[in-house]
């Protein structure tokens, strides 16, 4: 089928020329093809007297076909550079119609367009840096010559589109259209007709020299604080540089060369595999049908994961029973949900006729009758099964039939919960991240019982309330935490063997995590891991290695920042953790007392020993069938865990290494470290046959 189509306007004096490559109208090879061909047949016509470009369906144009990359198709002419230099020596206007969105490579083609008019909802954004790549049809080179290096860099740095009305502020486009854009813009091209296009021409004009040249540095500390370890933001501040120092060939001569230095790259192909990740995690049985409607939804606990996650919904425009036994603790959640909005508020991302809209959806009650007519109920009250038990036992006679209920547990048995009610097939887990109106990853977790329909619902009510969902099984911890404790078991016995607190998170910061182990269960309170090891003691084999460090640490009451000492000291009204003699010598103590001779250690080994813990488990997981690819657990702990995004996860990572040579350490370990690194059988098939996880 084509993928342009030509429509004559105007009584023929205007071609429209829409591009219709479902879903985001890309502009892979055939379709930039055919639109070259679509606007040298319309410029070679003596009855048109200009052109609008517009896009079918619900967007302009999202960009390049991605899949491309790296493929004999990227380079096939005309590239996309061709076509936006052919717009621009064009004789006739070309105006481009922007609704829905204008991204990465269809901004490009916009900017090659003598015109830009857009509808009101558009959004405009180079978003290629979160691909580990920068623009590479010329868009570091004409935006800044568009709206200026300053805001050129800041699109391009960040990857953050900007609406309509502020590309208008900006010159980004010449006029926003309420209503028939296409109509309008027909209107608009055949009135510039026989216009100078001299001065439109973007790559005619030269970008100048930001006032103040510190620009470029805060640019490049933006997006190393965005983007951490990762090479495309600074490349981008080159381009940009470069754009304002030199004619638009030679500046479009040094963003091709590095745009293929950058895709490739490592971190470009890391960056794109959670790309496709992410979309591959949507992907549920067909036969899975979302039609549950869950229009008033009960949030059970107003603590720090409850409110966060009634302020999502609300967010959302979703009506919330926020529901809690004790009236002090509500009227501390309460507050908690206003301060959060009062400072989104501050910082202009929110006005306050909007915070009042969500905070008037939000309706408190210490009543559980409240939730009768609720359609989905998540609990988030305190990590204890007995408690839990006892809540869901309660909520299945205050609900409706067929009301869902969730459970918040971040490693908890569903299935168990589940049958403490008589709807186990409408009980699962949505493990939501804290802050729970921050952080985008939702664990569903589906029980033994679980209908396809109830998790197909509650996945589309996540990505409405903006989450991103992954499917997982019942196991403790799920996929996330339960990777995470072997994880955190290595980095105590590290400290244990010689190495300091600050060794292991400096070299796992270094390594591209977001926040060493150590200071991230200070963050989250050594009290919530004491509480799941005790739980799980009975079930520990006596004769296998066990660190009482943290143990001990809580022992001491040193349950992390909210106690100003945990494996770190802390300030009063501070979070900068700060080192302490006297963890040091706990530390020492445990050793000694556990008969483990110290030593030096390498920061390559913390960052074996943790990161290898993590695939091992994952390979485990994997052949469990906790979770149904390893490219969802790669997700998982990108989004969840500060995994560096551009290593890709850890089972993207443990490929790139080579599966043959991660099992030939883990073995090592085996050997020198006993019987908690035996290698997972799926690791070992899979690096015996030469097959990576995406072959699992």
């Amino acid at each position: 089928m084509p993928t342009i189509h030509t429509e004559m306007r105007a009584q023929g004096s205007v071609a429209l020329l829409t591009l219709d490559h479902p879903p985001v109208n890309s502009l892979g090879a055939a379709t930039r093809q055919e639109l070259h061909a679509a606007v040298d047949a319309a410029l070679a016509d003596p009855q048109v007297v200009a052109v609008v470009l517009a896009g079918a369906g619900k967007l302009f144009c999202g960009g390049a076909e991605i899949r491309e990359f790296n493929t004999p198709q990227s380079t096939r002419e005309p590239t996309l550079r061709d076509i936006v230099r052919q717009f621009e020596r064009a004789g006739k206007p070309i105006v481009a119609a922007i609704h829905g969105m204008a991204l990465g490579g269809g901004l490009e083609l916009a900017l090659g367009c003598h015109y830009r008019v857009a509808g009101h909802d558009a959004m405009l954004g180079l978003p290629e840096v979160k691909l580990g790549i920068l623009p590479g049809g010329g868009g570091t080179q004409r935006l800044p010559r568009a709206i200026g290096v300053a805001r050129a860099l800041d699109m391009i740095v960040t990857g953050d589109p900007v609406d309509a009305r502020t590309a208008a502020q900006w010159g980004l486009v010449d006029a926003v259209f309420e209503d028939d854009l296409v109509a309008r813009a027909v209107d608009y091209a055949r009135r510039q007709a026989g216009a100078a296009l001299d001065q439109r021409v973007l790559g005619a004009r030269r970008a100048a020299p930001p006032a103040d040249a510190s620009v470029y540095a805060r640019a490049r500390a933006l997006g190393e604080r965005r983007y951490r370890g990762c090479v495309a933001p600074a490349t981008c501040v080159d381009c940009v540089e470069q754009a304002a120092a030199s004619d638009i060939d030679a500046g479009l001569a040094y963003e091709r060369r590095r745009f293929v230095e950058l895709v490739e790259g490592g971190q470009s192909r890391a960056q794109r595999h959670l790309f496709f990740a992410e979309r591959q995690a949507q992907k549920l049985p067909a036969e899975w049908r979302g039609d549950l409607a869950f229009a008033t939804v009960g949030v059970v606990g107003a603590g720090t994961m409850g409110g966060g996650i009634a302020m999502s919904l609300a967010n959302a425009g979703i009506d919330v029973v926020l529901v809690e036994r004790d009236a002090a603790a509500l009227e501390r959640g309460w507050a908690t949900i206003q301060k959060n909005y009062a400072a989104t508020v501050a910082k202009g991302r929110l006005t306050g006729a909007e915070r009042d809209a969500r905070l008037g959806r939000i309706r408190r009650s210490l009543d559980m009758a409240e939730l009768a007519d609720a359609d989905l109920v998540i609990e988030a009250a305190f990590e204890d099964m007995a408690v839990k038990l006892d809540l869901f036992r309660a909520l299945d006679r205050a609900c409706k039939p067929q009301a869902v209920l969730a459970s918040n547990t971040s490693r908890l048995d569903i299935d168990a919960l589940a049958d403490a009610t008589g709807r186990p097939e409408r009980v699962l887990g949505t493990h939501f991240f804290s802050p729970a109106n921050v952080m985008r990853l939702v664990e569903v977790v589906r029980g033994r019982r679980t209908g396809g329909a109830v998790i197909a619902s509650v996945f589309r009510l996540a990505r409405r309330i903006g989450k991103l969902p992954v499917l997982v099984g019942v196991c403790d911890g799920f996929v996330g935490n339960r990777m995470v404790s072997p994880y955190t078991r290595e980095a105590h016995f590290l400290l244990e063997e010689g190495a300091s607190p600050q060794q292991v998170d400096g070299a796992l910061q270094r390594f591209g995590f977001a926040m060493g182990p150590l200071r991230m269960a200070d963050m989250a309170g050594l009290d919530i891991s004491w509480a799941a090891r005790k739980r799980l003691a009975p079930t520990r084999p006596a004769h296998l290695r066990y660190s009482r460090v943290a143990d001990s640490l809580c022992e001491q009451g040193r349950l992390g920042q909210k106690t100003g000492a945990g494996f770190y000291l802390y300030a009063p009204g501070s979070r900068d953790p700060l080192p302490d003699p006297e963890v040091d010598a706990l530390i020492a103590r445990c050793a000694r007392e556990d008969g483990i001779a110290r030593r030096d250690i390498s920061d390559a080994e913390i960052v074996q020993r943790t990161v290898y813990a993590l695939v091992n488990e994952g390979a485990k997981i994997l052949e469990e069938g906790i979770a149904a690819r390893a490219s969802d657990i790669d997700v998982i702990y990108a989004n969840g865990y500060g995994f560096p995004i551009h290593r890709g996860g850890p089972m993207f990572y443990a490929s790139q290494v080579g599966l043959p040579e991660v099992l030939q350490t883990i073995e090592r370990f085996h050997r020198e470290h006993g019987e908690l690194w035996t290698p997972a059988p799926l690791l070992r098939r899979l690096a015996q046959e030469g097959r990576d996880f995406d072959a699992a």
